[in-house]
């Protein structure tokens, strides 16, 4: 294995990361819609907390597939071959999602309003909800051949326990990243509510970790493989859990806000770890799909290198300039004609 091939699982890893504490919030914001606002100018307030941000957000997950399809060919083919009705589905809710903000901001009437509001939480709940199950039985293990590809998979190999459980946790903690989020960018009756209706979930996210933690146990070879690493991690996940609740009971927004993010980060750590050396995880041994065996040439991996860091400065330097231009609260009383 060389240090090219590491270091691109690694930045996957990375962009992976970045799409869930940045996506993730946005993701528990559009749920939130329906569930937190009761009335069309809350509802107009939380949906323009994410407005400026929400495109650009997702583009993490677009180049985290551009990235996998460049440099790990095999596992790209694989990964989306094999789990093409999940991805189906996600990609239906990024849809949904997106023309959601058009089609609200243009409705002339309460009910083509409603209508998108409910698009909007819809389709951010199938995003969370199925990348959740789509990532957790990556690792859980499929029924994969000698040529590496998702063969014979029946319902209970995509659909279990751990899968459910897996998509439950994730769009739990999008949940909660958003609602911290909204503290964060809101004021009047959205903002307390939004903290109230996070005291009451973190009771619910510690029993989710706990059931993930021990499914990860039982259905994984992570604690066999990789033992010390994993319960670290683990703890890391809880500790940021508790740093969050923490945040929220002493109304330290952003102190929240960057915990729940920091769980992301621990869960899909956690899950990369795991993975390593492998890109997917299968049911016997034998045909594990390694990142030796799945990556792009050397030639190709050294192109991917310099371009991402010539380009990614600037990429990073943009990010950061955008969400500078946005940090006021968004208050019910002074909303743009959204």
């Amino acid at each position: 294995m060389s240090n090219l091939q590491l270091l691109w699982f690694f930045l996957i890893g990375v962009l992976f990361t970045g799409f869930f504490f940045l996506e993730g919030f946005d993701l528990g914001v559009g749920m939130s819609v329906k569930t937190l606002a009761k009335n069309k100018r809350e509802r107009d307030q939380i949906i323009q907390t994410i407005g400026p941000v929400w495109e650009s957000n997702l583009v993490w997950l677009i180049t985290a597939g551009g990235a996998m399809f460049a440099s790990f060919p095999e596992w790209y083919a694989s990964l989306f071959s094999g789990f093409y009705i999940f991805l189906l589905l996600v990609l239906v809710g990024l849809i949904i999602r997106g023309v959601s903000f058009k089609f609200r901001s243009s409705s002339e009437s309460a009910r083509e309003r409603n209508l998108w509001e409910w698009t909007l939480c819809i389709g951010s709940f199938l995003t969370t909800f199925f990348l959740g199950m789509m990532f957790v039985d990556l690792v859980r293990g499929m029924p994969l051949d000698e040529t590496k590809n998702v063969m014979n998979a029946g319902f209970t190999d995509y659909v279990n326990l751990f899968s459910i459980v897996g998509g439950v946790a994730v769009t739990l903690i999008s949940y909660l990243h958003g609602l911290n989020y909204l503290r964060l960018k809101t004021d009047g009756k959205v903002r307390e509510r939004a903290n109230a209706q996070a005291k009451k979930l973190y009771p619910v996210l510690f029993a989710g970790l706990v059931a993930f933690a021990v499914l990860s146990f039982i259905d994984t070879d992570f604690f066999k493989e990789r033992m010390i690493s994993s319960l670290i991690i683990l703890v890391l996940i809880v500790v940021f859990a508790a740093m969050a609740a923490y945040g929220t009971y002493k109304d330290k927004e952003g102190f929240s806000f960057i915990s729940t993010g920091l769980v992301f980060v621990g869960v899909v750590v956690f899950l990369f770890n795991g993975l390593f050396p492998r890109v997917m995880v299968a049911t016997d041994s034998k045909f594990h799909l390694l990142i030796e065996n799945a990556s792009s040439t050397p030639y190709t991996l050294k192109v991917m290198t310099i371009v991402t860091a010539c380009l990614l400065p600037i990429v990073l330097i943009y990010i950061i300039w955008m969400y500078k231009q946005f940090t006021k609260r968004v208050s019910v009383d002074v909303l743009d004609n959204y």
